[in-house]
C-alpha cells in the first residue's frame, strides 16, 4: 500500500521542519515546496520530494503538488511580506489578483487556497501536526503584569481585534492607555521596534489571530526572536491570542522573560469581556 503523502508549502522559519518531523511521525511522506528569497534551501533534506519555485508561480505550484499524489496541503512559515511586493504571478495567479478588489493578507490567501482546492488540494492546517507549538493562557512568566499593564491589555484587546478584522495587522502596541503602533507590512518585530522608540520604555504588545481569519493559515507567532526584540526595547508585557499562537522555543524564550522581568499571557477569546 503506497504511503499518502502531505504537501507541505513552506515559507521561512523552523515552522516548516517541525510540520514536516511531525508528518512523518504521523506516518506521512513529506512533499515540500518553497519560494526563493523565503524558503531555506535546506529544508531539502526534511522533505522525500523538495522544489524552490519563484513566488507566484501558482500553476507549476499546483503542477508539482499534483504530479506527486499530493491530496492534502499545508502552509508553514512565513513569506516576507516586503519582498512579496516583488510578486510577479504566472497567468494563473495573475487572473487570482486580479478578481480581489483588496489585497490584505487574509483575502490573498484565501483566494490562493481557493484555486488550490478547485484543483483537489485540500488545505489543512499545519499546526495539527504539532498541537504543541500553541501557546496556552494565563500568565507564563514569574512576573504578573502589574494593574496599569492589566488595564493597557484591557484597552488594546478590542482595538487590536479591529485592526485584524480590517485584514491590517496582528499586533499592535499600547502604553498608558494610547496606541503607539500599529503592525503594517513590515512584521511584528519590526513594528516592536518601531514602537519602542516611539513609545519609550514600559511598552505592552498585543498578538492576536484576526477576527474571521481562516485558521489553516498565517497563525501568530513569537520566540526567541521576539522575546529579544522585546528585551531590547525595553518592554513590559506581551499579550498573545491563547491556543492560536504559534510559540517556538517556548522554554528558552520564557527564560530569556523571566530573565528581564518581562510578563508574557497567553489571553482566551473572551479577555475583556468578564
Amino acid at each position: 500500500m503506497t504511503r499518502e503523502s502531505i504537501g507541505i508549502v513552506a515559507g521561512k522559519g523552523q515552522f516548516p521542519a517541525l510540520v514536516a518531523r511531525g508528518a512523518r511521525e504521523a506516518g506521512l511522506g513529506v512533499v515540500m515546496c518553497g519560494f526563493h528569497g523565503h524558503t531555506d534551501p535546506s529544508l531539502e533534506h526534511e522533505a522525500d520530494t523538495f522544489a524552490m519555485l519563484h513566488l507566484g508561480a501558482l500553476n507549476k505550484l499546483i503542477e508539482f503538488f499534483r504530479e506527486h499524489g499530493v491530496s492534502r496541503l499545508c502552509f508553514a512559515g512565513a513569506i516576507s511580506k516586503p519582498k512579496a511586493l516583488d510578486l510577479r504571478p504566472d497567468f494563473r495567479a495573475a487572473k487570482v489578483l486580479f478578481k480581489l478588489r483588496s489585497k490584505g493578507d487574509d483575502v490573498l490567501l484565501r483566494a490562493v487556497m481557493d484555486e488550490l482546492e478547485s484543483e483537489g488540494l485540500r488545505i489543512v492546517q499545519a499546526a495539527e501536526l504539532v498541537p504543541g507549538l500553541r501557546g496556552p493562557s494565563g500568565v507564563l512568566t514569574r512576573r504578573q503584569p502589574t494593574a496599569e499593564e492589566w488595564e493597557d491589555l484591557r484597552y488594546g484587546w478590542p482595538i487590536a481585534q479591529t485592526i485584524g478584522r480590517m485584514d491590517i495587522g496582528q499586533c499592535i502596541v499600547v502604553k498608558r492607555g494610547m496606541v503607539v503602533a500599529v503592525e503594517g507590512l513590515e512584521g511584528t518585530d519590526a513594528l516592536l521596534r518601531r514602537g519602542a522608540e516611539l513609545g519609550g520604555e514600559g511598552c505592552v504588545a498585543v498578538k492576536i489571530v484576526k477576527p474571521g481569519q481562516d485558521e489553516r493559515i498565517d497563525l501568530p507567532a513569537l520566540g526567541t526572536a521576539t522575546m529579544r526584540t522585546l528585551v531590547d526595547g525595553k518592554y513590559a508585557c506581551l499579550a498573545f491570542h491563547a491556543g492560536k499562537t504559534l510559540f517556538f522555543d517556548r522554554e528558552e524564550a520564557l527564560k530569556l522573560a523571566d530573565a528581564h522581568s518581562l510578563s508574557i499571557v497567553g489571553l482566551d477569546e473572551a479577555f475583556g469581556n468578564e
